[in-house]
């Protein structure tokens, strides 16, 4: 089985983050970068399928040159390769750009069974990638699975909304992107680390995955931030004292600010 893992490298939710100025894209360099936390589930998970059976797993990522620490993090936890779409031209790729890049990149790695993402980056929290890359693809897609079985050529999800638990089935080739609930991801051992730095690692600029220059980045994006503000620095909270009224004053202030 080929199965495909999505990740991405975002900025630390523990740093602070930022827009840039003059054209509002995120401004990665202001903060420290890791891989992000539900991309890790979503190759826990392709490892599990790959341990269970005879699979191999190649994780794929588009940002700049430094995403190449989140590959190699991918890599140690033990998926076998990795492609990289590295192109100057990606910066500010809108959210559907993004999805046709992949399922570029996806159309270079021969027959593929199943794409595996996580159900939405920390940085732009769309949600809509995996939903948007099958559609690309034409395949058929199991979204926000908090638990997943491959049986042959058939995939089982369990989703799990406001709502209730959802089971979705659908035959390989097909996309799932994966909630926090999937899975707890492993720790790579010393020696996965040093096995990643000899997997190889396949870096594409947009010529290579076939991509046009015009088909990316913030000129060409369907959508961008127009304006930015930073949010407002914390005032001080008003303090009461106790003098046996506390709870009355309490009261009163929630009805003046008519929160009741």
């Amino acid at each position: 089985m080929n199965i495909v893992v999505l990740i991405k490298q975002v900025p630390d939710t523990w740093s602070e983050r930022k827009l840039s100025d003059g054209d509002f894209t995120l401004d990665r360099g202001a903060a420290d970068a890791v891989l992000d936390e539900i991309n890790e589930r979503a190759v826990e998970e392709a490892l599990q399928i790959k341990e269970a059976g005879d699979a191999e797993v190649t994780v794929v990522t588009m940002g700049p040159e430094r995403a190449t620490e989140a590959i190699r993090k991918a890599l140690s936890m033990g998926a076998d390769k990795a492609v990289h779409l590295q192109d100057d031209a990606l910066a500010g790729s809108c959210a559907v750009q993004t999805a046709k890049a992949l399922a570029k990149v996806i159309g270079t790695l021969g027959d593929v069974d199943l794409v595996i993402a996580g159900n939405e980056a920390t940085d732009g929290r769309t949600g809509a990638i995996p939903a948007m890359l099958a559609e690309v693809l034409g395949f058929p897609q199991l979204t926000q699975v908090r638990k997943l079985t491959v049986d042959g050529t058939t995939v089982t999800g369990e989703r799990e909304t406001e709502e209730g638990t959802f089971g979705l089935q659908a035959t390989l080739p097909a996309v799932v992107s994966v909630s926090e609930k999937i899975n707890e991801p492993r720790y790579p051992s010393f020696k996965g680390i040093m096995a990643a730095k000899k997997k190889p690692v396949t870096t594409l600029t947009l010529a290579d995955a076939g991509i046009d220059a015009s088909e990316v980045g913030l000129a060409n994006a369907l959508s961008s931030v127009s304006a930015a503000a930073p949010k407002p620095a914390r005032s001080a909270g008003e303090r009461f004292v106790d003098e046996g009224d506390g709870g009355t004053k309490i009261v009163q202030y929630l009805v003046a600010q008519k929160i009741i």
